[in-house]
């Protein structure tokens, strides 16, 4: 069955293409497994609530666009009839019926790891200029004077060693403040030089756009849509994630070509639901969140259905994503067995109006066996945040440009790979954790890793989500293969994976010799005292990185410089080698000689079991012969133009 949908519909017609319906839910209500919603372009200010989903990847529920159109969803109404009260600052008096069991005015943003500002709350709703978000004042003072505002802007930039970030202070004039009552919500904005009633206010009255309630709707394609504004709750792993979009709690969504933005918090969500804990610690105090989000793991499995059977292997691929507040994709054990893949994703973060320890453009918890392809992340506070049993999971042939930080992996055993990546942020790696394999990137920016000895975290199965044990991360353990490192500075150089200050971790064969000595006469303690070993083999370096003490057969780059361009939406990177580089051999990557973690003893290969396939660079070549460092096949002394986006 084929349903049709048009703004200028009637929810009582037949649905077919000549009399459609008006909302896109009311189609939601009927179609079951094998049915397609097709929608027309439009506005569609509503909530998509499922009721159904497909019974296999062959007979899903397809929702998407009619062919050369696009239908928007907004959590957002338009406001007019606004009242000037003085200076730049206007007001209007809402009805509270308009947005029923849910103000996102009278709703703060909450949550674990929900860390700033202290001072006042920030609330979920959000006021839209002309399509461009607004800040929340603090109070009704700040309408008019942004001062607050700055220094909190400054604070956090502070904070995160982001200068950058502090933006336009005079984009904070625009600013709104709403006192809510039992009846009504007064709203006041200072919309600067702009006259409210000659141009197009939007506020945001609902928390999500397409989302079941629900659990357990599999299968269902969402595709060609844009949408926007929803007034979306922060989304830590510990509670409910509710996005703009997203499967809660099933298996095998497609979300594919759709251009998703201004979510308050998080766009696409592959994330928990609630029965396995929401907020435990910010609402009761009595154990800390890294407790309760060891015990939802738990919940998970025996209580919540999570395996490869029931929960995940999503799809999340041609996206864009951006101005975010908190994450432009998050998942905490929903995002297992998925593939999220050729996404633009930008300007997450960056307003600012909170901070947490939740916020990337991708932030999964739990991602096993997940891959991330292929994606343009930029202008991120971070760029991709993997936190938690990040095993089996690969990391490859991703863009990373221009964010705070490119990539970070937190308290995790591996094995997980990093290849045929770029970084070109200041920071580059921030790696908390232990098993990763960092093969064939190209690596611009600072990079640092530690251990972290105070939580023990859990590994499974190879290819699994059953528990095989837990552990902390000891540091270490981590295999540096083939990569290009170039230092553009003496303080952003500081590669603390690759220079000289990694001495702490030892090669295998001393690693062995310790623990030998060591273990005899003493059993766990002695782990803490040993460094773990490293391999770190044939890497090239240029600027100020420096090799390894203990490295096999690095590389002098010499005078390698890299640069990046965007014409037209495209990226073009520049690369001036030096021969060395370019006449490089190296030994070709494979699974087998990367080997196994210590910890979770389990093989770096694909999901399915088979061999892992190195062979592949970053646009697609195949490395057939000679095998150079870094993401490309061949590379000719001096310069070299590569379309990488």
């Amino acid at each position: 069955m084929i349903y049709y949908v048009s703004s200028r519909g009637n929810d009582s017609s037949s649905g077919t293409k000549d009399r459609p319906f008006k909302t896109i839910n009311h189609a939601a209500q009927l179609a079951v497994a094998g049915d397609t919603v097709r929608v027309f372009g439009g506005v569609y200010r509503e909530t998509v609530v499922p009721q159904n989903g497909g019974t296999s990847d062959d007979c899903r529920i397809v929702y998407e666009a009619v062919a050369g159109e696009t239908p928007i969803i907004k959590g957002s109404e338009v406001v007019i009839g606004w009242e000037h009260v003085e200076g730049n600052v206007w007001k209007t008096v809402l009805p509270n019926s308009m947005f029923g069991e849910f103000n996102p005015f009278a709703t703060k943003i909450f949550g674990d790891w929900m860390t700033f500002p202290m001072d006042y709350d920030v609330h979920l709703g959000d006021v839209y200029l002309n399509g461009v978000s607004m800040y929340e004042a603090p109070d009704m003072e700040s309408l008019l004077v942004a001062e607050k505002r700055i220094r909190w802007m400054r604070f956090r930039a502070d904070l995160m060693e982001l200068d950058e970030t502090i933006g336009d202070p005079d984009s904070t004039v625009y600013q709104w403040y709403a006192q809510v009552e039992d009846s009504y919500t007064e709203l006041f904005c200072n919309f600067g030089e702009y006259d409210p009633n000659r141009e197009t206010v939007e506020i945001s009255v609902r928390p999500s756009c397409f989302f079941p309630k629900k659990t357990g709707l599999n299968y269902i394609t969402v595709r060609g849509f844009e949408m926007a504004h929803a007034a979306t709750q922060w989304a830590p792993p510990t509670a409910e994630q509710i996005g703009m979009i997203g499967p809660h709690w099933a298996k095998g969504w497609i979300i594919e070509n759709n251009h998703f933005h201004d979510a308050k918090c998080s766009a696409v969500s592959l994330g928990k639901e609630i029965s396995t804990g929401h907020n435990l610690k910010s609402r009761f105090l009595r154990k800390s969140g890294y407790q309760h989000q060891m015990e939802s793991v738990f919940y998970a499995i025996y209580s919540a259905g999570w395996n490869r059977e029931n929960i995940g292997s999503h799809v999340v691929r041609n996206n864009v994503i951006h101005d975010c507040g908190q994450t432009g994709i998050v998942g905490h054990m929903g995002c297992a067995f998925s593939r999220i893949e050729h996404n633009h994703i930008y300007n997450i973060g960056r307003k600012q109006e909170f901070w947490g320890h939740e916020i990337a453009g991708i932030k999964l918890h739990a991602p096993i066996d997940t891959v991330i392809e292929n994606n343009n992340i930029h202008d991120c506070s971070l760029g991709i945040w993997l936190d938690w049993q990040v095993q089996g999971t690969r990391i490859t042939k991703n863009l990373f440009h221009k964010n705070g930080r490119d990539l970070m992996i937190e308290v995790t055993h591996g094995p997980c790979l990093v290849d045929d990546n770029i970084f070109l942020s200041p920071i580059a790696i921030q790696n908390a954790a232990q098993g990763t394999a960092y093969v064939h990137n190209l690596i611009c920016g600072k990079v640092w890793s530690y251990k972290i000895v105070d939580r023990a975290t859990p590994y499974h199965f190879a290819h699994s989500t059953d528990v095989k044990g837990y552990a902390f991360v000891y540091g270490g353990d981590d295999r540096l293969i083939n990569n290009i490192v170039i230092g553009t500075g003496p303080e952003s150089s500081l590669l603390k994976h690759f220079g000289n200050s990694h001495s702490k971790y030892s090669t295998f064969d001393d690693y062995r010799k310790m623990m030998d000595e060591q273990l005899k006469p003493q059993d766990h303690n002695v782990i803490f005292n040993v460094p773990q070993p490293v391999w770190v083999e044939e890497n090239a370096y240029a600027g100020f990185a420096k090799h390894h003490k203990n490295e096999i057969d690095p590389i002098d780059a010499k005078k390698t410089r890299v640069s990046l361009e965007e014409t037209d939406e495209s990226w073009i990177l520049t690369l001036f080698v030096s021969d060395s580089l370019a006449n490089a051999s190296c030994q070709a990557v494979t699974g087998e000689r990367l080997g196994k973690p210590c910890i979770s003893e389990e093989p770096y290969e694909n999901s399915d079991g088979t061999p892992i396939d190195l062979s592949c660079d970053f646009v697609g070549n195949k490395r057939d012969n000679r095998v150079i460092p870094g993401p490309f096949v061949s590379l000719q002394e001096g310069k070299n133009q590569i379309f990488v986006w």
